[in-house]
């Protein structure tokens, strides 16, 4: 086993026909651990500066995506339903019967099929950066060419070169910190795995499907994300009936390049206790999004 992270080992483990590689720390007994699901073409290492900013308490199950890092190329392409089985099988397998779920980006997606497919065993989500899939207020069509290839996680000069026209936020005016994304990375990714990645959300969309999320969730957004228009976030947290939405001042990767104020955030999240998350739902039947006040 390797440590890439505070507390947070890796090992590979199978899983159905799949092998996966997976990251993981113990948390407080007794409390699910937080799945996270990473973005397009990235391994668990990049999650690094958030996992070590996240309140120790909280258990965590990372995994590489099949076809990226150290998770071997699926036999075949996937699409979210099949890789959302695979994970909580993962999950499971680990001894977690319940857990919360967190998706960044690509991995935003994931995690909304993720609750979807699992209304009893994922307690609480948190969607980072994310959106509805392929109907969504879309990025400009510069910043959505740029995305359609793996050349930025294969090319460091290429990286830093486009980080600040797709990333936004700080990233902007502090271009140093795309050094802790390249230093966080595992190694170029496999181009076929990038479209496996690019193929699994292709055509899926969660929009019709957001008020059967009854999870609890936060939705998490920047107010200059290229990738992911604000709208967005806003859109989500109208549809979901128990979200509430929280905007930060930065951009794509604030999860990463600003964990120490974002990792607590999230950790508070967490820790909100269910029974009044409960009672409060019985006291309003059919009511709207929350947000903080």
């Amino acid at each position: 086993m390797t440590a890439p992270g505070k507390g947070l080992t890796t090992e590979t483990v199978r899983v159905g026909d799949q092998n996966l590689r997976i990251g993981r720390r113990p948390g407080e007994p007794g409390r699910p651990p937080l799945l996270l699901c990473n973005g397009i073409g990235v391994g668990l290492e990049v999650l690094r500066p958030f996992t070590d900013a996240l309140d120790p308490a909280v258990g965590i199950v990372a995994f590489d995506v099949p076809g990226i890092g150290g998770s071997p190329l699926p036999r075949r392409p996937y699409r979210f339903p099949g890789l959302a089985r695979l994970t909580a099988d993962l999950v499971r397998q680990l001894g977690h019967p319940r857990f919360d779920v967190l998706g960044i980006s690509w991995g935003g997606g994931l995690a909304q099929q993720i609750a979807l497919q699992n209304p009893r065993r994922c307690r609480r989500v948190v969607l980072v950066s994310t959106a509805t899939g392929a109907l969504m207020v879309p990025a400009r069509p510069r910043v959505l060419m740029t995305m359609a290839s793996p050349r930025r996680h294969r090319d460091a000069a290429h990286l830093r070169a486009v980080a600040g026209d797709i990333y936004g936020g700080r990233i902007r005016s502090e271009p140093h910190l795309v050094d802790g994304l390249v230093a966080n990375r595992t190694g170029p990714v496999s181009r076929r795995g990038y479209l496996y990645q690019l193929l699994g959300g292709a055509g899926w969309t969660s929009l019709p499907l957001l008020p059967m999320i009854r999870q609890p969730t936060l939705v998490l957004a920047g107010d200059d994300d290229p990738i992911i228009p604000l709208a967005n976030a806003h859109l989500m947290t109208r549809l979901l009936p128990r979200a509430r939405l929280h905007v930060y001042h930065d951009g794509h990767v604030a999860l990463l390049t600003n964990a120490g104020e974002l990792a607590p955030v999230v950790a508070r999240f967490l820790r909100e206790d269910r029974e009044r998350d409960l009672g409060d739902a019985a006291d309003r039947p059919g009511a709207g999004p929350t947000r903080p006040g």
